[in-house]
């Protein structure tokens, strides 16, 4: 049986790294061993930086929302509280959209939250 080398494997494996390392500097995009380490760090860092993505935008929608709360006299915590009270169930997302593009609206929920705090 004849023997079979494993150059063309070797050669498919290299290039798939290879091509992810793409746009990298120096030898992070031409020397496989390096390249390997640098993909494989990129790619730890992608799906870590998913994950915080999320945090934050949660932040930015609580700044949001304290900044608008506190326009009508009222702190962020007070105003979740607020809409607790009241049985209004939306997400910090669509609040904070609400307080940047529809103030007015936002003002309503302000005086609805005020009414069932005091």
């Amino acid at each position: 049986m004849a023997r079979i080398k494993g150059g063309m494997n070797a050669r498919k494996k290299h290039n798939r790294v290879l091509k992810l390392a793409k746009g990298y500097r120096g030898a992070r995009s031409k020397q496989y061993r390096i390249a390997k380490q640098s993909v494989m760090r990129a790619l730890t860092s992608a799906y870590a930086g998913r994950k915080q993505k999320k945090r934050q935008y949660r932040r930015l929608w609580i700044v949001r929302i304290n900044a608008a709360a506190r326009m009508h006299g009222l702190s962020y915590s007070r105003f979740m509280y607020g809409l607790k009270n009241a049985g209004i169930e939306m997400n910090r997302k669509i609040l904070a959209d609400m307080a940047v593009n529809d103030p007015a609206s936002f003002a309503k929920l302000a005086e609805v939250v005020k009414e069932k705090i005091a």
